[in-house]
């Protein structure tokens, strides 16, 4: 686990203004990573780190002799176009070049002139992936979604006895990942109606969102080399925020016996910023679990995920409909959680994943799975909001939603905030559905 040291200071402050306003996302004290350019431009995407409503060009500040040693060596990496160099490196280097922005960013830093030139306000960037995404595995780590789900089709057996033993995952398709903004049509595929002796082809007519928490792979492991639980989160270079969009009617006909495929590989969307580990420090959490349940089997099992394994990060999902839009009106929210429910942790989720001699590699991808938590508003799907489409939504301005509208616009949030600690923002995750084509 990461200890704190300055870069946590909550009393620290910011030459960038806007750094220090009410609800602000990107304070000193947290440091993001993207990949951006500025909007409208051929300007190569390189990385940048997030300080108020302005953006590091990162690339110039290291032409400008700014960085050195580890922190030289990490700012040349994360120049590129993509990130995966700079998450190859591993947490000293991640963790030099946090300490060095920190060091640049802070108020009482003499040289603001030449270090303001090299901000970019991000009203004015555009981003693609941070990184190459070689491989993308969506997880199932909710207990609370995993229950309702399983109530809509199991009334009397909803949870699925492995659910308890091991983090149920299947692996997903990278090349349909988009950034935050991205627009897709409604999907088509097979569906076959209650009572139906044969499937139909169709547009989805029970289209999904999924609130979930991206997890961002630095250093991989070699084939055969599991990761050990408390090394886990020395490969994690930090976490996202991500919308596993899904097709519930497809998903039904095709999932048996070898799960997802169509319902769930034509769009999944995730947010441009990168929160490392070490900004999320003052917000770890203890890592819990029922004592009348199964408990993890030894290579999930440790003391330090026990005390420190989880993330008290606060998550919401939005919609904007396309009325919403044209009348100005912002997003309205669906649900609030926290991904403290969570029944498998992070580290929990990479052992895992890796035990049987899997390996991970630099801009690999994880999904949490759906987050829902066990009070009323907590769940993190449609599908659940709506008890599997039976009882619509109803939203601030009359229309109602069992499932996504053509023209929806769907927002997440995430942020981390508690007594003693500044509160830090993943920025937003936004998806729009177009018309099936």
């Amino acid at each position: 686990m990461t200890t704190l040291d300055e870069t946590h200071d909550p009393a620290a402050r910011s030459w960038v203004a806007s750094a220090q306003a009410e609800g602000c996302d990107f304070p000193l004290q947290n440091l993001p990573f993207a990949v951006f350019r500025r909007a409208g431009t051929n300007e190569a995407f390189r990385g940048g780190v997030a300080i108020g409503d302005r953006i590091v060009d990162i690339a110039r500040v290291h032409a400008g002799g700014h960085f050195t040693a580890e922190a030289g060596v990490a700012a040349a990496h994360a120049s590129s176009p993509e990130l995966n160099g700079l998450m190859s490196l591993g947490p000293r280097y991640w963790r030099a070049l946090r300490r060095a922005l920190f060091a640049l960013l802070r108020e009482d830093v003499p040289p603001r002139g030449s270090l303001a030139a090299c901000l970019v306000e991000q009203s004015a960037a555009e981003y693609r992936l941070p990184a190459r995404i070689g491989d993308y595995t969506d997880m199932y780590a909710s207990i609370h979604h995993a229950t309702n789900i399983g109530r809509l089709f199991r009334p009397d057996n909803p949870l699925m006895p492995n659910f308890q033993w091991l983090p149920v995952g299947y692996h997903g398709r990278a090349s349909s990942i988009g950034v935050s903004g991205q627009a897709f049509p409604r999907p088509c595929g097979q569906v076959m109606a209650p009572g139906a002796s044969a499937p139909t082809f169709t547009e989805c007519r029970r289209l999904d969102y999924e609130l979930e928490v991206g997890i961002w792979i630095g250093t991989g492991n070699r084939q055969g080399e599991p990761i050990a639980l408390d090394d886990a989160e020395s490969h994690v270079f930090g976490l996202g925020l991500l919308n596993d969009w899904s097709a519930r009617d497809i998903q039904a006909w095709e999932y048996q016996p070898l799960g997802p495929f169509l319902a769930k590989n034509f769009a999944t969307t995730i947010s441009p910023w990168i929160v490392t580990l070490d900004a999320l420090a003052p917000f770890r959490s203890a890592w819990t679990r029922p004592a009348d349940h199964p408990q993890p089997l030894p290579y999930l099992e440790s003391d330090g995920n026990r005390e420190h394994g989880g993330f008290d990060m606060r998550l919401e999902a939005l919609i904007e409909t396309a009325g919403m839009r044209e009348r100005g009106e912002p997003p309205t929210r669906l649900s609030r959680t926290t991904f403290a429910h969570s029944y498998w942790s992070v580290a929990q989720m990479i052992a895992h994943h890796t035990v049987g001699g899997c390996n991970l590699a630099p801009g690999d991808l994880l999904g949490s799975g759906t987050q829902s938590g066990p009070g009323e508003g907590e769940p993190g799907a449609l599908i659940e909001l709506s008890v599997g489409g039976t009882k619509p939504v109803r939203l601030p301005d009359g229309e109602e939603r069992t499932f996504l509208a053509d023209g929806d616009r769907v927002v997440f949030r995430g942020w981390c905030e508690r007594p003693g600690a500044v509160r830090i923002g993943f920025g937003e995750c936004a998806g729009t559905v177009l018309p099936a084509r």
